[in-house]
C-alpha cells in the first residue's frame, strides 16, 4: 500500500542528510560528466557566449524540472542531462552545424512528450522483474565501487582517508557517513591546495537563442541517435532506479515533463535532459535518509542547487571541475556502496530470477556498447532473454501497483 506523504510530518533534523545527498549527486554530474558537454560545443566552434547559453538551458531545465516532479511526487525524481547523449554530439556535432542540431534537439524532445502522452514506456517498465531490475542497477553502479578503490593507485593518501573515513562514520554515527567524507575531504583538498579556484570569474549567464534549422540529415543522424541514446542509457535505467528503492512513481508524466521541457530549452543550446540513473541512485537510497518518505527532500536540493549553477553558468561549473577527479570518483562510489549491496542482495532474492539477475548484473557491468548503444540497454536485453530461456516464457506485466499516480509515488519497501 503507498504510504501518504503527511504520514510523517517534515522536521528540520530531516534536512542535512537528503540535501547534502542532493549536493553530492550534482557534484558528481558536473564534476564527473559535465565535460563532455565543454568537448562537444569546443568540437561544433561555440562560442563562449552559445557555450555559456547551454550551460545556463541545460542546469535550469533540469533543475526545474527535478524540482517540480519531486515536489508533486513526494520522491526523489533526479533529471539531469543525457550523458550519453553528450558523448554522442562530441562526435556527431563535427559534421552538423549548430543551427540544425538545435533543430534536431526539437524532434528528440517531441517525440519524448508524445511517448510519454502515449503510456507505452510505463507499460514496458513494469514487464522487467524486480530481480532484473536490481541485477542491472547493481552491474551500472559496479564501476562506481570499483572506481572508490581503484584511486588507491593514483592518490593514496587521499582515496584511503576518505575509505576509512567512511568505515569510521559508518560505525559510529551511520547517518553521517558521507556528509562526514564531504566535508572532510573538501577540507582537506583545501588545506592542500589542490582544488585550483584561480582565475574564476563570478558572472551571470545569458541565453542566447539559436533559430533551429530542419534537415533530413540532421533527423536521420542526430534526432534519432540522440532519442534512442536518451530512452535506453537514461530513461529506462532511471526509472529503474527509483523503482529499485520502492518508488513506484508512474513514467508517462515523467518522460512527459522533461520532454516539454527539453521542448523550450532546446533553442538555447540544451540538447536534452532526462531523469537521471546514476547520480539518482545517492538520492534514492537509505544514504540519503532512513525514512524513504522523506528522500523527495534530496530532489527538491538537487534541483536548487542545478538552477544556482544555471544561473551563474560557466563559473560554478568550473568550480566543480576544478576538484580533483579521484575525489569525485572516490566520493560517488562511497556513497552508492549501500545502494550497490541492497541491489545485489535484491537480485539474489528470488530463486526464480537469481541466474537471469546474476546475467543481467554481469552483463551490465561489462558495458557492452554495440551499434551505438550502451551498457545499460544490452545488459537488459540480455537479462529478459535469459529469463525467458531459463523460464519457458517471457516476464508478466506487474502487479496493479506499480503504475502507482504520481501524486502517491512511495511504496512501503524497507531500505
Amino acid at each position: 500500500m503507498p504510504t501518504a506523504p503527511s504520514s510523517n510530518p517534515l522536521r528540520w533534523r530531516d534536512l542535512p542528510h537528503p540535501v547534502v545527498a542532493g549536493l553530492i549527486s550534482v557534484l558528481v554530474n558536473y564534476g564527473g560528466t559535465f565535460i563532455l558537454v565543454f568537448q562537444a560545443a569546443k568540437v561544433a566552434g561555440l562560442s563562449p557566449e552559445l557555450t555559456a547559453s547551454w550551460v545556463w538551458s541545460i542546469s535550469i531545465g533540469v533543475g526545474v524540472s527535478g524540482i517540480v516532479l519531486s515536489w508533486v511526487s513526494r520522491a526523489p525524481v533526479i533529471t539531469a542531462w543525457s550523458t550519453p547523449a553528450a558523448a554522442f554530439l562530441v562526435t556527431a556535432m563535427a559534421t552538423t552545424p549548430y543551427a540544425e542540431a538545435i533543430g534536431a534537439y526539437l524532434v528528440s524532445a517531441a517525440a519524448f512528450v508524445l511517448l510519454g502522452l502515449s503510456g507505452w514506456f510505463d507499460r514496458l517498465i513494469r514487464l522487467i522483474p524486480a530481480g532484473i531490475a536490481a541485477g542491472l542497477l547493481a552491474g551500472i553502479l559496479l564501476q562506481f565501487g570499483v572506481g572508490a578503490f581503484g584511486g588507491m593507485a593514483i592518490d593514496p593518501w587521499l582515496t584511503g582517508l576518505l575509505i576509512v573515513a567512511y568505515a569510521i562514520f559508518k560505525r559510529c554515527c551511520p547517518r553521517y557517513a558521507v556528509v562526514g567524507i564531504l566535508v572532510l575531504g573538501l577540507g582537506l583538498l583545501l588545506l592542500q591546495d589542490r582544488a585550483d579556484l584561480s582565475g574564476l570569474q563570478l558572472q551571470l549567464a545569458a541565453p542566447v537563442f539559436t533559430m533551429p534549422v530542419f534537415t533530413l540529415n540532421a533527423l536521420l543522424s542526430v534526432a534519432l541517435p540522440l532519442f534512442l541514446i536518451t530512452l535506453t542509457g537514461q530513461y529506462m535505467p532511471g526509472m529503474l532506479v527509483l523503482r529499485n528503492d520502492g518508488f513506484t512513481v508512474s513514467a508517462n508524466p515523467i518522460v512527459t515533463l522533461t520532454g516539454l521541457g527539453s521542448l523550450l530549452m532546446a533553442p538555447f543550446g540544451s540538447h536534452a535532459f532526462n531523469v537521471a540513473a546514476i547520480t539518482a541512485a545517492i538520492c534514492t537510497g537509505p544514504e540519503a535518509h532512513d525514512d524513504p518518505s522523506k528522500r523527495w527532500i534530496a530532489g527538491i536540493a538537487a534541483g536548487l542547487f542545478y538552477v544556482l549553477v544555471g544561473v551563474f553558468g560557466l563559473t560554478l561549473a568550473a568550480v566543480f571541475m576544478a576538484l580533483p577527479a579521484n575525489f569525485i570518483t572516490t566520493l560517488a562510489g562511497l556513497a552508492l556502496l549501500g545502494t550497490i549491496g541492497g541491489s545485489l542482495a535484491s537480485a539474489m532474492a528470488d530463486a526464480k530470477t537469481r541466474e537471469a539477475a546474476l546475467m543481467t548484473f554481469l552483463a551490465a557491468s561489462a558495458n557492452i556498447t554495440l551499434l551505438g548503444i550502451g551498457g545499460a540497454f544490452w545488459g537488459l536485453v540480455i537479462g529478459l532473454l535469459a529469463y525467458a530461456v531459463l523460464n519457458g516464457q517471457w516476464p508478466t506485466r506487474a502487479a496493479p501497483a506499480a503504475a502507482t499516480p504520481l501524486p502517491t509515488a512511495i511504496h512501503t519497501k524497507s531500505p
